[in-house]
């Protein structure tokens, strides 16, 4: 999935995803370093995680994100 909606960020263009490791273009929601990551990727930002739609914060339901 990181894949597809990384090459739909670039508009198709596969040099994005070759040269930019997946943690970097999708850092895990539930870790520390991932979080902070995340927080300085320019938006849109492209995020991974495992985490149960429950343990998710309350401000994400109230976003534009898209699951």
């Amino acid at each position: 999935m990181l894949e597809i909606l990384s090459l739909i960020r670039s508009d198709g263009d596969p040099r994005w995803c070759r040269s930019v490791p997946n943690w970097e273009r999708g850092p895990w929601l539930e870790t520390v370093l991932g979080l902070r990551r995340a927080r300085g990727n320019p938006r849109p930002r492209l995020i991974s995680s495992h985490l149960p739609i429950q343990l998710f914060p309350r401000a994400f339901f109230s976003s534009k994100a898209k699951v």
